[in-house]
């Protein structure tokens, strides 16, 4: 049997991403700034650039997704107290809730992309989208 890989990997982001945007428009955060939000649940008060590494964004893009989160007022962008250059982001309250909520959503997404599927079938999916971040290193890694 030949597999398209590529092809059905860039048509399910792309369903996917869909019906994410779908959910976000009726009141919801988008993947992105779920993606944050996570990141400064663990990380509050992470520098700009920690966060842009840990979500594989370029400055410009992760400068953007700051400007949007900040805006829906689920995050603080606050200047590092020993370097003004930098900025530093901060969880607000309603982040906090968005955060739980995303994560409640996240456990029924998680359900819904592996039901049908064995814990040991998920593991190999699993390892092989993680092998895609070390064959293919983002542009900052010395591989454009």
């Amino acid at each position: 049997m030949e597999h398209r890989l590529v092809y059905l990997l860039n048509v399910g982001q792309r369903r996917l991403h869909r019906w994410s945007q779908a959910r976000t428009a009726t009141g919801g955060v988008t993947a992105a700034q779920s993606g944050l939000l996570f990141f400064l649940g663990k990380n509050d008060g992470a520098l700009m650039s920690e966060a842009a590494a840990a979500l594989d964004l370029g400055a410009p893009g992760m400068s953007g997704l700051a400007d949007r989160t900040e805006r829906a007022g689920l995050i603080e962008r606050r200047s590092d107290e020993f370097d003004r250059r930098v900025s530093r982001l901060w969880l607000t309250e309603a982040g906090r809730s968005a955060r739980q909520r995303s994560k409640t959503g996240m456990k029924a997404l998680n359900a819904r992309l592996t039901e049908g599927f064995t814990a040991a079938e998920i593991d190999v999916v699993a390892r092989w989208l993680t092998s895609l971040q070390t064959k293919f290193p983002g542009a900052d890694e010395g591989e454009a």
